[in-house]
């Protein structure tokens, strides 16, 4: 299974609800949702929507070669025309919506269409991913990204102007003399008192892991 650091940090990192089902925007692999079924109940679903029948065939492997295959259930379809079609059943608004999304803006094509759909957001922009995620998400609902540094706070003008409320903040940086390049966000859709939290460092100056980042973690690595 390809397995990225920023989808590893927000399946970590996100928070998980004790009742109700989540959703995985733009699975890939499905290693997000793999994380989100480890974290929840045996009565919670995770539905995990991927445009790419490549990366949608992946992700039902590694579903079905889990502990967690019957409750996985991933679909091959646009994310922006989900909302209310027959593979959106019962309509059901979901307590807690990740996304890894594609973030390249106004950049040179991929020629690999998997690349391609994966880290431009041509198919899938901000707006539209702020507007389809305002659909699903149950009331008490978050909404939980990872972006680069800029790119998110391009997100988070957006979605501050359509109604969305900041939760929880963290920037993420590398190696300590670097600047953050990530940052970890979570929305809600009602108003509530935003957490900034302390940055989350990776690897110290000696390269090795931080204290902080294996604690995160702990639970998803074995030599952790």
């Amino acid at each position: 299974m390809k397995v990225g650091t920023d989808a590893l940090l927000l399946g970590a990192w996100s928070s998980v609800p004790a009742t109700g089902d989540c959703l995985d925007i733009g699975c890939g692999s499905g290693v997000l949702s793999l994380m989100l079924a480890q974290r929840t109940g045996p009565k919670q679903l995770i539905d995990a929507v991927e445009l790419d029948a490549a990366a949608a065939a992946e992700a039902r492997q590694n579903a079905a070669a889990s502990p967690w295959s019957s409750r996985i259930r991933v679909i091959e379809r646009d994310i922006l025309t989900y909302p209310g079609s027959a593979d959106h059943l019962a309509a059901r608004g979901y307590q807690q919506i990740l996304s890894n999304p594609p973030y390249f803006t106004a950049a040179l094509t991929n020629p690999d269409r998997q690349k391609q759909l994966a880290r431009h957001n041509d198919q899938l922009p901000f707006a539209g991913l702020l507007q389809t995620a305002a659909k699903l998400l149950a009331t008490s609902g978050r909404f939980s990204l990872i972006l680069p540094t800029e790119e998110a706070g391009r997100l988070l003008a957006l979605a501050l102007g359509t109604d969305w409320h900041l939760l929880r903040l963290q920037q993420v940086r590398s190696q300590p003399d670097k600047a953050p390049s990530r940052t970890l966000l979570e929305l809600g859709r009602h108003p509530t008192a935003t957490a900034h939290m302390p940055e989350l460092l990776i690897r110290d100056q000696q390269g090795q892991y931080s204290p902080a980042y294996r604690q995160l973690l702990a639970d998803f690595y074995l030599n952790f």
